[in-house]
């Protein structure tokens, strides 16, 4: 993990602009007051992970996702509304490796996102960004591809719980309004644990060195 893309070596002011863009998206461990001191840091933590290793990590997974999910569309329970939920920084966009804006699409990740859509299933994006940042989020998301069914972003109230806590919130919002979440998919395990998925894909974050 030695080569970086070579916009990663860009000036101080450029990292320094990145790794805020990421810290006001607040990653996971943003919800840890602990951790706040080293959200600052995510971009030069992000230069240390080589681009290439990381999309072909991302593809070994959604490798093994995007079979499950054809078998899955194609064999839907009787009048069952069929959704997918993703995670934003580093799972649907390149946060940490997309210095610009709008932020590139997740490739691997797109590729999959754009079959389910193609085939009726609702895509919910389910982020620890915090609301004051909606607009922005859904624009790039949509500049990049995704048809956003909804996305959740938190509240004032949101910023003190549990990360993990909050998104099993908002999966389990998503299941009252009658959707069936067919996948669940994150790079971090606080996008995955608490249920309300019937599969669950783990993109890398190599020990917590990607938000």
């Amino acid at each position: 993990m030695q080569t970086r893309r070579p916009w990663l070596r860009r000036a101080s002011v450029t990292a320094v602009s990145a790794a805020a863009l990421v810290a006001m998206a607040a990653p996971a461990e943003a919800a840890n007051p602990a951790r706040a001191s080293t959200a600052v840091t995510a971009a030069s933590a992000a230069a240390d992970v080589d681009y290439a290793t990381w999309q072909k990590d991302c593809q070994a997974v959604m490798d093994q996702a995007l079979p499950y999910l054809k078998q899955r569309i194609a064999a839907p329970k009787p009048g069952e509304k069929q959704a997918v939920v993703l995670d934003i920084d580093n799972t649907a966009l390149e946060t940490d490796f997309g210095f610009s804006y709008p932020q590139p699409a997740n490739k691997p990740v797109l590729e999959a996102a754009r079959y389910a859509q193609e085939r009726g299933v609702a895509v919910f994006f389910v982020t620890a960004r915090p609301g004051i940042i909606y607009s922005f989020t859904e624009y790039n998301l949509k500049q990049t591809g995704y048809r956003v069914s909804g996305l959740y972003v938190r509240g004032f109230v949101d910023l003190f719980k549990n990360v993990a806590d909050y998104k099993t919130a908002q999966r389990a919002d998503i299941e009252k309004k009658g959707y069936t979440i067919i996948a669940n998919i994150g790079n971090s395990a606080t996008d995955l644990s608490g249920g309300h998925a019937e599969r669950t894909f783990k993109l890398p974050d190599y020990d917590g060195q990607l938000s």
